[in-house]
């Protein structure tokens, strides 16, 4: 039996959805939340505007051929906007200034450390679980939500003997993680696919990785990715999720104006804080999961198949 979804945020988060339902406000919010990223970026000496130059100098044609999937529709949450960009993910302009804004995000995970690290850390710790409660090294991977694939190639780097498949659904970004990939000589599958119908062959994967994407689904769409992850996962397999954690004291405690910011560039924010993971998991058919507080404002789940 599915449980009813619970998507009632609280009376902050309530006052902020009023203000973003005002369209001019709305677009306003979105604009500072972009500047203070990019100034953030250019102060912890990541060259924002000059790597986003250099990309948007490059003809992609030919990336983006060689990894969409013409036939593929979106599903109506996909296309809207997302962090501050008006067709969200389906743009070039996004998928240039991911890796940017990852530094961008991640400088203060870690009080005391250079903030420049902060995004390097958040990948470390996350790596830190998996090795410490996965025994056995996965043969077959799937990155899933995987974006210009930053996550990817880390997960190559802490298992550089599987097999990797980076799935995502912007065929911008997996043009981007293509080029990438050639420049680093790193050989991964990208495939441009929905997660909740991925067409890929049942019980194919040791590991499913899940970094940093829940946050950006409603709770329809995550439990049916839950399902197909299962669908996918051999006898013993693992599933694993790295995201915000809904109950750290960073999200309790935030601002009016930053939470503002930040929701402005996040649309299922609520429904995410309000999903209780473990029981989603577990309600695809994984045993009961372990969470584990990686930072102060993230957690890490890791669920085996059932049966």
């Amino acid at each position: 039996m599915t449980a009813a979804v619970n998507t009632n945020p609280g009376l902050a988060s309530r006052l902020v959805n009023g203000i973003l339902a005002i369209q001019p406000l709305a677009d306003l919010a979105k604009h500072q939340a972009r500047q203070m990223m990019i100034k953030r970026a250019e102060r912890i000496g990541v060259p924002w505007t000059q790597e986003v130059k250099t990309l948007q100098a490059r003809d992609w044609k030919a990336d983006l051929a060689q990894v969409e999937n013409p036939q593929l529709s979106y599903p109506d949450y996909y296309v809207t906007s997302f962090h501050a960009y008006k067709t969200g993910n389906l743009s070039w302009q996004a998928a240039f200034e991911v890796e940017p804004a990852a530094y961008a995000v991640h400088a203060k995970i870690l009080q005391g450390a250079e903030e420049v690290q902060g995004d390097p850390i958040l990948r470390q710790s996350y790596h830190n679980i998996l090795k410490s409660q996965i025994p056995n090294e996965p043969q077959d991977i799937l990155d899933v939500g995987c974006s210009v694939g930053l996550s990817s190639f880390a997960l190559q780097a802490v298992y550089p003997h599987a097999k990797i498949t980076g799935l995502d659904l912007s065929p911008y970004f997996l043009a981007v993680a293509n080029y990438r990939a050639q420049q680093r000589q790193a050989k991964i599958n990208w495939l441009h696919a929905q997660a909740e119908s991925t067409g890929l062959p049942d019980a194919s994967f040791d590991l499913v990785s899940i970094f940093l994407m829940c946050h950006e689904l409603p709770q329809s769409a995550t439990r049916q990715i839950l399902a197909e992850m299962r669908r996918l996962l051999r006898p013993g397999g693992y599933l694993a999720i790295m995201d915000m954690n809904p109950k750290s004291e960073v999200y309790q405690k935030m601002p009016a104006y930053i939470l503002t910011l930040l929701k402005s560039t996040e649309p299922y924010l609520d429904e995410y804080f309000a999903l209780n993971i473990e029981q989603a998991i577990v309600e695809a058919g994984f045993q009961t999961p372990t969470i584990t507080n990686n930072t102060h404002r993230h957690r890490t789940a890791i669920a085996q198949v059932s049966g």
